[in-house]
C-alpha cells in the first residue's frame, strides 16, 4: 500500500499477486524512476483500488498503472477497468504470459490498454524502460496537473452545498467545485465510498473526506483557527465585521492581548459586498472580500488571534473578569469585551421561501452563485446600499436584474452614487411599492408571485434567482439578562442610556458610562449592533477603533 510522502510526487502504481514478482517490478521501477516518481506497490486488485482512491482524495497524480493479468478474485483487466474510473488519464500497462496475449489484445478495445508486456521482461533496459519512458512522456504532454486545494462535491440546488461554498469563499479558503452529476464529481464520491444522497462531500488537501460537515468541523479541517491559545485575554472582540476587525487591529497594535471570535466568516455583511465605492482611500472602489482580507491579515500581523466558526452563547460577569461562553460549553475570559456582532438580513416570511432558501433564494450577496446567474433573470429584494451594490455586480452578466422595493423610491435608503448607477444601467429595472407574495418551485426557485402594495395587483413571474437584502436583525439574543437592549434588540450605549442624566439600572461606578460602553462596565459595543448606529463601513471601523481607546481608559481606572 501507498505510504504518504512529505512532498507529493507523481505515482507509478504496480499490482501483482505474486510477492516475488511484485517486489521485482517495484525494484526495477525504483531503480529507473525512483528519483522523480513515487512507486506504489500492491498485491491485489482490491488493495490497489484502495490505494488509488486514497491518492485521489489526496489530490496526488498517477501517471502509469502496471497490472498483472492473472490475479485471483479480480484479474488485471477487471482491475484496470475500475482504475479507469478513478484515474482516467493514467497510462495502463498489462503484464501477461505468452499464453495470455489474446486477452491482452482484447483489452486494448475493452479498456483502451496502452501497452502489454510479456513476462519475464529481462533485461528491463530493453523491454521495460523504453515502454515506460514513452508512456510517461505521453502522460506529461497531457494536462493532468494536481489540484492541491480543497474540493467540494455537491449539487447546484443543494442548500448546504451552497452554504459550504460561501463559507470557504468568505474565509479565503481556495477550493474547487465539482457537480455530483459530472464525471470528476462522481469519481471523487466513489473514491470516498459515497453516493449523491449525502451532499456536500468536502475533500481537504490532505485527502480527508468530510460528508455534510458543519461549519466548526469544516473550519478546523481546512486550517482555520477555532481554538483559543489562552484562557484569559485583555480584550475579547465578538464579531468579525468592519467594527470587529477595526477593534482587533487597534487592540493588538496597541499592546492588548486580543482575540476576535467570529461565528461564520470575517467581514460581516460588508464582506459580502461586491464593490464598496465610497470608502475612504479607495477612489476606484474595493470589494468587501478584498477589504476583509487586508484587515484580517493586518490584525494577524499585530498578533490578534482570530477564531472562526465559534458560536458565542453567553456573557457572564465574574468580578473584574468578563467570561464569554461558547455553545460547545467552553469559555474564555478577559478584562474587557467589545460587542461587534453586527446584524443579519431579515428573513422573508412569504410562503415557499423557507423551503427554497439556498436553492435559488439567497440572503445576502452569495457571490459564489453570481457566475451561474449569467444570462438569467435575477430579482433582488431591498433598497439599501447592499442591494444596490449586488444589483450592479450581477447586472454585468445577467440578462436582467429587477430591484423590488416596498417604498416609492430608492433615494430615501440608498446612496446617491448608487442610485445614479442603477438608473443608467440598461438591464436594471426598479419596481417600487412591490413585495414578494410567494415563491414557487419543486427543487429550486422557478417562479415568484409579486404584489403591488398600493393597488393589491398580483403578478406571476418566472425567476430562478432571488437575493434578499432587507432589514437588520441584530445578533444579540444571547445577551439576554446581561446587557441592556432596546425593543428591537439593538444595544444602547453611553449617553443613549442616560437621557435623563441618571445612570442605567444596576450601574455601580461613580462615573457615567463611556461613550460606547454598555450598562456593564468594561463591555463596549461598536458597529451595526449599536442602537442608532450609522450602518456604514467607515463608521463601523471608526467605532471599533474608538472602543479600543475607551477600553484603555477603562483598564487604567480599574
Amino acid at each position: 500500500m501507498a505510504q504518504a510522502a512529505s512532498a507529493a510526487r507523481t505515482v507509478i502504481l504496480t499490482v501483482d499477486d505474486d510477492p516475488g514478482v511484485s517486489r521485482a517490478v517495484a525494484r526495477d521501477l525504483r531503480r529507473r524512476y525512483g528519483e522523480s516518481y513515487r512507486i506504489v506497490r500492491a498485491e491485489s486488485g482490491d488493495s490497489a483500488l484502495e490505494a488509488l482512491r486514497e491518492l485521489k482524495l489526496r489530490g496526488d497524480l498517477v501517471a502509469v498503472i502496471v497490472a498483472d493479468y492473472r490475479m485471483p478474485q479480480m484479474n488485471g483487466i477487471e482491475f484496470l477497468e475500475q482504475a479507469l474510473d478513478v484515474y482516467p488519464g493514467a497510462r495502463r500497462v498489462l503484464l501477461t504470459a505468452y499464453a495470455d496475449t489474446n486477452a491482452a489484445i482484447d483489452a486494448i478495445n475493452v479498456i483502451d490498454l496502452d501497452h502489454y508486456l510479456l513476462k519475464p521482461w529481462d533485461p528491463p533496459e530493453e523491454k521495460l524502460y523504453p515502454v515506460l519512458d514513452d508512456l510517461l512522456e505521453a502522460w506529461r504532454a497531457s494536462d493532468h496537473r494536481s489540484v492541491a486545494i480543497t474540493k467540494v462535491v455537491g449539487h447546484r440546488w443543494s442548500a448546504r452545498s451552497s452554504d459550504v461554498r460561501e463559507f470557504l469563499a468568505r474565509n479565503q479558503v481556495p477550493y474547487r467545485w465539482y457537480s455530483s452529476d459530472e464525471p470528476e464529481g462522481r469519481r471523487l464520491l466513489a473514491a470516498a465510498g459515497q453516493d449523491d444522497r449525502r451532499l456536500p462531500l468536502v475533500v481537504t488537501p490532505d485527502g480527508t473526506a468530510l460528508v455534510e460537515p458543519d461549519d466548526p468541523e469544516l473550519a478546523a479541517r481546512v486550517g482555520l483557527a477555532t481554538t483559543p491559545t489562552a484562557e484569559f485575554y485583555d480584550l475579547v472582540v465578538i464579531g468579525g465585521g468592519p467594527a470587529g476587525l477595526g477593534a482587533a487591529v487597534y487592540g493588538a497594535s496597541e499592546g492588548l492581548r486580543t482575540v476576535l471570535v467570529e461565528r461564520s466568516a470575517t467581514g460581516g455583511q460588508a464582506g459580502q459586498s461586491s464593490r464598496i465605492e465610497n470608502y475612504l482611500g479607495f477612489p476606484d472602489g474595493v470589494s468587501g472580500a478584498q477589504l476583509t482580507d487586508r484587515a484580517r491579515r493586518q490584525a494577524a500581523k499585530f498578533g490578534a488571534e482570530i477564531l472562526t466558526a465559534r458560536e458565542v452563547s453567553g456573557l457572564e460577569i465574574n468580578g473584574a473578569a468578563r467570561t464569554v461562553r461558547f455553545s460547545d460549553g467552553s469559555a474564555i475570559a478577559a478584562h474587557s469585551v467589545i460587542l461587534a456582532t453586527g446584524v443579519s438580513y431579515r428573513q422573508l416570511a412569504s410562503p415557499g421561501l423557507a423551503e427554497l432558501t439556498g436553492c435559488g433564494v439567497y440572503y445576502g450577496s452569495a457571490l459564489t452563485e453570481a457566475a451561474a446567474c449569467s444570462g438569467q433573470n435575477v430579482y433582488i429584494v431591498g433598497g439599501a446600499n447592499s442591494a444596490g451594490q449586488a444589483a450592479m455586480h450581477l447586472a454585468r452578466g445577467a440578462k436582467s436584474v429587477t430591484l423590488l422595493i416596498r417604498g416609492e423610491s430608492l433615494s430615501s435608503s440608498m446612496s446617491h452614487y448608487l442610485v445614479q448607477q442603477i438608473t443608467e444601467a440598461p438591464n436594471i429595472t426598479v419596481r417600487t411599492c412591490t413585495v414578494v407574495e410567494a415563491a414557487h418551485g419543486a427543487n429550486h426557485l422557478e417562479q415568484l408571485t409579486l404584489r403591488d402594495v398600493t393597488s393589491g395587483y398580483t403578478e406571476l413571474v418566472d425567476a430562478q434567482w432571488m437575493f434578499v437584502f432587507i432589514g437588520a436583525a441584530p445578533l444579540t439574543d444571547w445577551l439576554e439578562g446581561t446587557v441592556l437592549r432596546d425593543e428591537r434588540g439593538f444595544i444602547p450605549a453611553g449617553p443613549d442610556m442616560t437621557p435623563d442624566g441618571q445612570p442605567p439600572k444596576g450601574w455601580e461606578l461613580d462615573r457615567p458610562p463611556y461613550h460606547l460602553e454598555t450598562n456593564v462596565p468594561g463591555v463596549f459595543v461598536a458597529g451595526d449592533a449599536r442602537a442608532e448606529s450609522a450602518k456604514r463601513v467607515a463608521s463601523a471601523v471608526g467605532e471599533g477603533a474608538m472602543a479600543v481607546m475607551l477600553v484603555h481608559r477603562y483598564l487604567e481606572q480599574s
